[in-house]
C-alpha cells in the first residue's frame, strides 16, 4: 500500500512525495493525474531527479494521464528495504526496479520515457517485457549495453567525453564524489548541457536528491559495473545475458535528442536498427541539452502523448 512519506523531503515542487514497498526498495514518487488513467511511468537520470519532469507531468495529467515519478534508488526518499542489500547500480538492477514499482501500483502496462539511466531502464522494460510496456520516449535512443561491448576502446577525444567513468574506478573518485557531491554533479549539468542557463535555485532542488545515503555508492556501482571493475548480483545475471545480446525494442516509440548535447550518443542511424516497431527520431533544436525533459518539457510531453497513438 501507498503512504505519506516521512517528513524528510516529503514534497518537492509539484506535488507530495509517496512511498510505497516494491521490490528491495521503498521507493519515493510523485503521482499525479486520475488513478484510472492509462499510465505513464517518467524515469529520470544521474545527475537528476523528479525535477527533471515538474512541467512535464501537471501537462500529462491534465490529458488524462496517470503519471508516476520515481526517484530511482540511490536518490531522493527511495530506500534499501535491508540494511545489509547490495547498494547495486548495474542496469538491470535499476530496471527490474521499474517493474516493481509498477506491480506494487497495479499498473498492467505503461507508457515509459526517461533519459540517461532512465532511458536506459525504460528501454530495457520495453527490450524484455514489451507486455508491459504500451509505448517508449527514449532520450538519446537506444542505451542497453553490456560489460563486454564497454570493454572495446573509443577514440581518446570520445573517452574524454567519459572522464567521470574513470575517476569513479579509483577509490580517490569515489571519497572525491562523497565530499563534493554537488560541485561534481552541478560541473556535470554544466557539461551535459553547456547551453542550459539553469539557476541555483533550480539546481539546489535537484541536488537535494543527492543527500541520500546510498547516493555514492549506486552511483559508482552503477559506474564500475559498466567497465568490469565491479561484480553484479547473480540474481541478474540470466537478464545481464539477454541484455547482452542487443535485444530489439518492438513496441512503438519515438526517441528524442538535442541539439546541444554535451553527453555524446551515437547518430539516429546508429541506433535506429534496434527499433523493428513504429519508429520515429527527433531532434529537438533550441540548445536543447542532456536533461531534455526539464530544458524542452513541451517537446518531450508531445511525444509522450503521441507515442500512445
Amino acid at each position: 500500500m501507498a503512504s505519506t512519506a516521512p517528513p524528510l523531503e516529503s514534497t518537492v515542487a509539484f506535488g507530495p512525495v509517496r512511498q510505497v514497498d516494491a521490490g528491495v526498495l521503498n521507493v519515493g514518487y510523485v503521482e499525479a493525474g486520475p488513478v484510472g488513467g492509462p499510465a505513464v511511468v517518467l524515469l529520470h537520470g544521474w545527475p537528476y531527479d523528479v525535477h527533471s519532469f515538474a512541467e512535464v507531468t501537471p501537462a500529462l495529467a491534465a490529458a488524462g494521464l496517470r503519471v508516476v515519478v520515481p526517484f530511482v534508488r540511490g536518490h531522493g526518499t527511495t530506500r534499501f528495504l535491508a540494511d545489509d542489500a547490495v547498494r547495486n547500480g548495474q542496469q538491470a538492477a535499476v530496471a527490474l526496479d521499474v517493474v516493481a514499482l509498477m506491480d506494487a501500483l497495479q499498473i498492467d502496462r505503461a507508457v515509459l520515457a526517461g533519459f540517461d539511466w532512465g532511458a536506459r531502464s525504460a528501454d530495457v522494460v520495453a527490450a524484455l517485457w514489451p507486455e508491459r510496456c504500451s509505448g517508449l520516449v527514449s532520450v538519446s535512443g537506444y542505451l542497453i549495453g553490456s560489460q563486454a561491448a564497454n570493454a572495446a576502446p573509443l577514440p581518446p577525444e570520445a573517452e574524454l567525453a567519459w572522464w567521470y567513468q574513470f575517476y569513479f574506478a579509483t577509490e580517490r573518485g569515489r571519497a572525491g564524489y562523497e565530499r563534493y557531491r554537488r560541485e561534481f554533479t552541478r560541473l556535470i549539468w554544466r557539461l551535459a548541457s553547456p547551453r542550459w542557463a539553469f539557476d541555483d535555485a533550480t539546481f539546489e532542488r535537484s541536488a537535494a536528491a543527492f543527500d541520500n545515503p546510498d547516493h555514492v555508492d549506486v552511483v559508482v556501482s552503477n559506474y564500475r559495473w559498466r567497465l568490469g571493475l565491479a561484480p553484479g548480483e547473480p540474481r541478474y545475471d540470466d537478464v545481464e545475458r539477454r541484455l547482452a545480446e542487443a535485444p530489439a525494442i518492438a513496441v512503438p516509440t519515438i526517441t528524442l535528442e538535442g541539439d546541444a548535447n554535451g553527453a555524446p550518443h551515437p547518430d539516429a542511424a546508429a541506433y535506429a536498427q534496434r527499433f523493428t516497431g513504429r519508429y520515429e527520431h527527433r531532434l529537438v533544436p533550441g540548445g536543447v541539452g542532456h536533461n531534455l525533459p526539464q530544458e524542452a518539457p513541451e517537446a518531450f510531453t508531445r511525444a509522450v502523448l503521441e507515442v500512445r497513438g
